[in-house]
């Protein structure tokens, strides 16, 4: 039994991939991670950046599209579409065996409505449509606007992927969001799903940058505890929100969970274990995104065993210690959340503008 499989039966947890490239479809790794225990794939603009500007794997598409009149955004959705609905199609036969729990493929709005809460819903609905797939997870940001979108789009009845949480204050308008959207919905619940994409690695980066400006020993102490002290009690979070009467009545109508999703889990910083970011967070009703690297690693050398709702009151402790420091995590929270948004806009426009000049190339 692999590891990732081992994840999945003894963790209780679903291992993602966090990538997507035409060369794996139409060469069959896709199918090969899956098959590895791979059980659904995240995607970002920065991923479609990597993948469409590496070789010629999309060349063919963008010249006959590039020939028909379209412009460099409309190519790119026509090529994210055509690799998001291949996905969709190698990861059903999980979606279908796991009653809907798993098999998703998700694809992420445009990063310049990360601040429109109308044009986010708008675009997500579009995406659905289009792609109209029942293991579709639109991407929305957990912008103040994206958490306005999820509302509305959980009560139109879209499964949604939330990205970009970077503070338990926003998780917990996120999960407020997805229960009162569920409430606004008549019916049976069922078809409504949805994750909840909390950063990780990324909040170790930023804190520990602040902590060694601060430079004193109880400071230095807290480095790299940050991102694992916090996910915990995220889950913490997690728990008590989708119990009692509140979620008890909408679980009488079918509702689902929407499962904390661990996403920025390859550890950046040499000196940590390079599988600190899955080790540390394993526990029901979860999923962790994976880089292919950190896939390798955890299946190399990772530990299978229930830590996510360990050493809490240990967790709480490092947050306390932090605020004693003098790190101010709302502050964190609120680089990183621009940041990310930043990231995946320069990551949009360059990738335009890199299908522009190949379209041009291509066509010449």
């Amino acid at each position: 039994m692999s590891r990732l499989v081992e994840l999945h039966e003894v963790g209780r947890q679903s291992p993602w991939l966090d990538n997507l490239k035409r060369s794996w479809i139409t060469g069959g790794e896709l199918g090969r991670w899956v098959e590895r225990g791979c059980r659904g794939i995240t995607s970002n603009p920065t991923i479609f950046q990597k993948a469409m500007t590496a070789g010629d794997a999309y060349d063919g598409e963008l010249a006959e599209l590039a020939a028909g009149g379209a412009g460099a955004e409309e190519s790119y959705w026509h090529l994210v579409t055509s690799d998001i609905r291949a996905a969709l199609a190698v990861l059903r036969p999980t979606y279908d065996a796991s009653g809907g729990t798993d098999g998703y493929v998700s694809v992420e709005v445009a990063p310049e409505l990360a601040h429109d809460a109308n044009a986010t819903a708008a675009a997500a609905r579009q995406l659905h449509r289009r792609i109209d797939a029942p293991n579709l997870y639109v991407k929305v940001p957990a912008t103040a606007a994206g958490v306005d979108a999820l509302r509305t789009l959980t009560a139109e009845g879209h499964s949604i992927n939330v990205t970009l949480i970077f503070s338990l204050a926003r998780y917990e308008q996120v999960i407020e969001a997805y229960l009162s959207g569920l409430e606004s919905r008549p019916g049976d619940l069922s078809c409504v799903s949805g994750v909840a994409s909390f950063f990780v690695s990324r909040v170790d980066t930023e804190v520990d940058r602040r902590l060694e400006a601060i430079g004193t020993p109880a400071a230095r102490a807290l480095r790299g505890r940050c991102a694992v002290a916090q996910a915990k009690l995220a889950y913490t979070t997690f728990r008590r929100c989708f119990s009692g009467p509140r979620w008890a009545a909408l679980a009488a109508r079918g509702a689902r969970l929407q499962r904390p999703l661990w996403a920025s889990t390859s550890t950046k910083n040499p000196a940590y274990p390079d599988t600190l970011y899955v080790d540390s967070l394993i526990g029901p009703d979860t999923v962790n995104t994976l880089p292919e690297a950190t896939i390798e690693a955890f299946e190399d050398h990772g530990t299978v065993a229930r830590t996510i709702d360990a050493e809490v009151d240990d967790a709480a402790a490092v947050l306390n210690g932090l605020a004693q420091a003098g790190v101010d995590l709302a502050e964190v929270s609120e680089v990183l959340e621009a940041e990310g948004v930043a990231a995946f806009a320069k990551s949009f426009d360059e990738l335009l503008e890199t299908l522009a000049r190949r379209a041009a190339e291509l066509t010449a």
